[in-house]
């Protein structure tokens, strides 16, 4: 990973859509020495795929809210049913471990209350949850930022 790498990653974050062209153009390099890179990026794993963002407010998708999940149990069947649930529900657009007084912590994207209520009801359903605590984002000031790249 040296300099040309990370400006490549960086160009990428803040501009999906960059043609190869234009990205060699950008870190002056020619065209196949730049695919030759994104390639070999793609291949290690730093760059794990590429995909639109799209306006929520747009599609009817205007309430996130924040979800924190308490276990009743931390047995591995649990855990690893609990973690298929939330990958299966298109809701959850994000679900992280964390440590303090919940097991985890959701992103929950919907249209509005019924739609969440919904979803409240198909977590408590789940045996293995023993509490639900929701936080209901009021406005996002900052979201899907790039990732502070750092050089080596």
């Amino acid at each position: 990973m040296d300099r040309i790498d990370l400006q490549l990653l960086e160009l990428l974050q803040r501009e999906g859509r960059l043609s190869v062209a234009e990205l060699a153009d950008r870190v002056a390099l020619s065209q196949s020495p730049c695919a030759r890179r994104l390639r070999r990026l793609e291949e290690a794993g730093y760059i794990s795929g590429y995909r639109a963002v799209l306006d929520r407010k747009r599609l009817q998708l205007a309430t996130t809210v924040f979800v924190n999940v308490r276990l009743m149990h931390h047995r591995e069947d649990a855990v690893r049913e609990f973690e298929a649930g939330m990958q299966a529900m298109s809701e959850v657009v994000a679900c992280h471990v964390v440590s303090g007084a919940h097991d985890y912590l959701l992103e929950v994207v919907v249209g509005d209350l019924p739609d969440y209520e919904q979803i409240v009801r198909r977590l408590q359903a789940l045996p293995m949850v023993q509490d639900i605590t929701s936080n209901f984002a009021i406005r996002c000031v900052k979201s899907g930022a790039p990732l502070p790249l750092k050089a080596p």
